[in-house]
């Protein structure tokens, strides 16, 4: 891609940092296992005025997963478990949900039965003094406990429905450790960030606190719209703990697209990876509308027509996206330390631009995105005797009377010279209508034709 493109994705990113009050970005590109592409931008450390850079340290949240899965995967590569074994046989935890085992490959998978229980967020907001909650999970075991009776919040059997469970990869940690007679995170340092040279990859706060080059976290001041400092919260694990930065995470990208292999060194076996990338479940969120979960990764098949790997991350004071397409040989990492846009979206702009398709017009939600913002105004009935101004929140339209009556618009069908929306008025669901011309926008709202200049 030559730099004319570079500029396009950055002057993307910047609109998009501005818009939403982001301190800082970092993004690498991969492509035919070297960066093609590296940069940083904002603040690490607004207060100080401190830039950030493509070394600097940011939290990846949930990709820490796609560690901890190939940890797994490594323990039955060395024949220490298969993946069928019941979670009870190496884990001092009894669940079976609705009566059946819960297996390995249910937690690897998000489909043991289990619904979300909340740990991860009641333990990061009881961090960052945000809410009311409080869980002192000060370790992994501490987890145990905090599961004694889950059992009875099971709403499926096993291997039956996705439900995105933090705790799971927790036990999948401990697993681990059970297995391999070795912490976590020394197995994670063995078999995936020493063979890969990700020498600033932390998981433990002395690390973290050793280095000079960290961003700090932030979460948006309800009050004055702005990023505020906090503190990074310390103490999650195998299931979305980790910290790097976008040098390293681009090795570890160039290492999945290499099947296993970086250089001369074989990570894990190119065939337990192409297991790791097989859908074994779908899920309920859909960038591309084809998404599954396989063994710690998300996998769509329709992306350009092409097979795309991803996780994301979200600690709330950072947030994280990878992607890659094998064939291609082009993989993505994009972090920040806030939340905001989300960093799908641009990972997803900057694969799609490589591959020489226009993001905007191309990508379903980006599409929406932009169209919405077109949208934005003050709609004025026949001469004047009613008017609505809308205004949009990513794809969503919020229309507001001149009394102050609000109604969320949610998208149907979006192109770029008409979009329909629904909504609820008085009980009623109803359509509402753009119809985008060249000098103009006309609105249908209910029994109303409403029009504003472009």
């Amino acid at each position: 891609m030559s730099s004319p493109e570079w500029r396009s994705l950055e002057a993307f990113i910047l609109e998009k940092m501005s818009e939403y009050k982001m301190p800082s970005v970092a993004i690498a590109v991969v492509k035919d296992g070297e960066l093609a592409y590296v940069n940083a931008f904002g603040f690490r450390d607004v207060e100080r005025g401190v830039p950030a850079t493509p070394g600097t340290i940011y939290g990846i949240g949930s990709i820490t997963k796609t560690f901890t899965s190939l940890c797994v995967l490594k323990q039955v590569e060395e024949g220490r478990l298969s993946l069928d074994d019941e979670l009870e046989k190496y884990v001092h935890l009894r669940l079976g949900p609705l009566g059946e085992p819960v297996k390995i490959w249910h937690l690897l998978t998000h489909s043991s039965g289990l619904p979300a229980l909340g740990y991860a967020e009641a333990f990061i907001e009881g961090m960052l003094g945000l809410g009311e909650a409080w869980m002192p999970v000060a370790k992994p075991q501490d987890v145990l406990p905090f599961l004694s009776g889950a059992e009875s919040w099971a709403v499926e059997r096993p291997g039956r429905r996705f439900f995105y469970l933090n705790e799971g990869y927790v036990l999948l940690g401990l697993l681990i450790e059970k297995v391999s007679q070795r912490p976590y995170w020394d197995c994670v340092k063995r078999h995936i960030l020493e063979p890969l040279g990700m020498s600033r990859t932390y998981i433990y706060a002395g690390d973290v606190e050793k280095d000079p080059d960290v961003a700090k976290p932030y979460v948006l001041d309800p009050q004055t719209g702005k990023p505020r400092s906090t503190r990074i919260p310390f103490g999650i694990y195998s299931d979305g703990g980790v910290m790097s930065n976008a040098l390293d995470m681009a090795k570890y990208i160039a290492m999945l697209i290499g099947r296993g292999r970086y250089g001369d060194v074989e990570v894990i076996d190119a065939k337990l990876l192409e297991e790791a990338e097989t859908k074994r479940v779908e899920v309920p969120w859909k960038l591309l509308g084809d998404e599954g979960y396989g063994y710690g990764f998300v996998v769509s098949e329709s992306f350009f027509g092409r097979k795309l790997v991803a996780h994301g991350g979200n600690v709330l004071v950072y947030t994280a996206y990878m992607a890659y397409i094998r064939q291609e040989r082009l993989g993505v990492v994009v972090l920040a330390n806030s939340m905001g846009y989300p960093m799908s979206y641009i990972a997803l702009y900057a694969l799609a631009s490589v591959l020489g398709e226009d993001p905007v017009r191309k990508l379903p939600f980006l599409l929406r995105e932009h169209v919405a913002k077109t949208l934005e105004g003050l709609y004025r009935g026949y001469r004047n005797t009613v008017s609505y101004t809308v205004k949009a929140k990513g794809d969503v339209l919020i229309v507001r009377s001149r009394l102050g009556e609000e109604l969320y618009l949610l998208p149907e069908e979006v192109r770029e010279d008409y979009a329909k929306f629904y909504t609820y008025m008085r009980g009623y669901r109803i359509p509402v209508e753009f119809y985008i011309e060249k000098d103009r926008v006309k609105l249908i709202l209910d029994r109303y034709l409403l029009i504003k200049p472009r």
